[in-house]
């Protein structure tokens, strides 16, 4: 379910909420599909529970999961998953075409890199149905 790479610099839990953002967002994990405990997670993982809780409450700050008193974590509606991360990336792809004008690349040229990387994404099954 969840591999952790241990020469990444980034913190375990970090990892953590990356893996879990894409296992919901591909549906691996659906909408309202309980979450592994924390306690079970840590030991399948082999790292200290409050790891796992931390990347827990992130991903509840973020919206991506809820919890309910006494049954566990949930994932929560993908919807707003989705729209979250849309923003994100195209926040990022904003300031790559920023950086690229600022380095003097063309509009024609961003717009044939684009059309090029759209395309490939198409057909690798990268389109959303």
């Amino acid at each position: 379910m969840i591999i952790l790479d241990y020469k990444d610099r980034r913190p375990i839990y970090e990892q953590v909420i990356e893996k879990m953002e894409e296992l919901m967002l591909l549906g691996v994990l659906g909408e309202n599909e309980p979450l592994p405990s924390v306690r079970s997670l840590a030991m399948d993982l082999s790292i200290n529970p409050n790891t796992i809780q931390r990347a827990y409450t992130e991903l509840e700050r973020r919206g991506y999961i809820y919890t309910v008193k006494g049954k566990g974590s949930f994932v929560a509606e993908n919807s707003v998953m989705k729209e979250n991360k849309k923003k994100e990336l195209l926040i990022q792809v904003s300031e790559i075409i920023d950086e690229a004008i600022r380095l003097g690349i063309s509009d024609e040229e961003i717009k044939k890199m684009l059309e090029i990387q759209y395309g490939a994404a198409k057909r690798m099954g990268g389109e959303e149905a």
